[in-house]
C-alpha cells in the first residue's frame, strides 16, 4: 500500500479522495462494461432481425444513459452510439 504510506503529511480531503478512487474506478468500469455488452446485443438482434431487437435498442440506449450518469462514458458518446443503433434498426425493418 504504497500510496498510503504518507497518510500522516496528508490532508483529511486528500485522503478521502485516496479511498474514493478505487471505488469510483470500479463503478465506471461496470457501467461502461454493462453498456458495451448492451449495445452489442443490440446489434446482434438487429443484424438477425430477431422480435425483440426494438426492446434491445431501447435496453441499449437505457444502458448508455446509465454509464453517462455514472461517468464511464461522455454524453456525446453515448448519444452518438444511440443514434447509430436508432438508424441501423429503422435501416433493418
Amino acid at each position: 500500500m504504497n500510496r498510503l504510506a504518507n497518510m500522516a503529511k496528508k490532508k483529511r480531503s486528500a485522503l478521502k479522495r485516496i479511498r474514493q478512487a478505487p471505488r469510483r474506478a470500479e463503478v465506471k468500469v461496470l457501467a461502461r462494461s454493462a453498456s458495451r455488452t448492451a449495445v452489442k446485443a443490440a446489434r446482434a438482434a438487429i443484424e438477425t432481425g430477431a422480435e425483440g431487437a426494438a426492446d434491445a435498442v431501447r435496453a441499449a440506449a437505457s444502458a448508455l444513459d446509465k454509464a453517462v450518469k455514472r461517468g464511464g462514458i461522455h454524453k456525446s458518446a453515448a448519444a452518438r452510439k444511440k443514434s447509430r443503433l436508432a438508424r441501423r434498426s429503422a435501416k433493418k425493418t
